[in-house]
């Protein structure tokens, strides 16, 4: 919701505090998947290095999507901004707050297109196979993001 490409841009500017991003990738318009009485969508991938737990990165990108102007609606429906965890280095954990990697990764081109721009060759550490293939077996009704004109 509002102006996605500075909300983006802000919310990279304050991850910037605390992480050092390494690489980021295209912006990409995408259609709503869940609830698709929406608007579309504008996404990206950010790859960074930082010395927070991964709990303590949560934390800190939930504090930035409220500094960014996130309010609480519902599930799937449209935000201001939504930060996800995707990979905590090869970390494979779960708990009842997190769980990486972000377990609807391999159904979403919308995260799978930015992470290729970043890591093609990133071995998911779960399925053992490249970002890119996961990307190549995704179902064609499962693709989500609009080609450019």
């Amino acid at each position: 919701m509002g102006n996605k490409e500075q909300n983006i841009s802000q919310a990279i500017s304050l991850l910037k505090k605390k992480i050092v991003i390494t690489d980021e990738a295209a912006l990409y318009t995408t259609k709503p998947m869940y609830f698709e009485d929406q608007d579309q969508f504008v996404n990206t991938a950010l790859k960074g290095q930082t010395r927070l737990s991964l709990h303590d990165t949560l934390q800190y990108v939930k504090d930035i999507e409220k500094q960014v102007g996130r309010k609480k609606r519902f599930r799937n429906g449209p935000r201001e901004i939504d930060i996800d965890i995707l990979f905590y280095e090869r970390l494979v954990y779960k708990d009842e707050i997190v769980e990486v990697p972000h377990p609807r990764i391999a159904e979403r081109d919308f995260v799978l297109r930015p992470l290729t721009d970043i890591d093609p060759d990133f071995i998911h550490p779960i399925f053992k196979i490249s970002i890119t293939e996961l990307l190549q077996r995704l179902p064609k009704e499962l693709l989500t993001v609009v080609p450019k004109n």
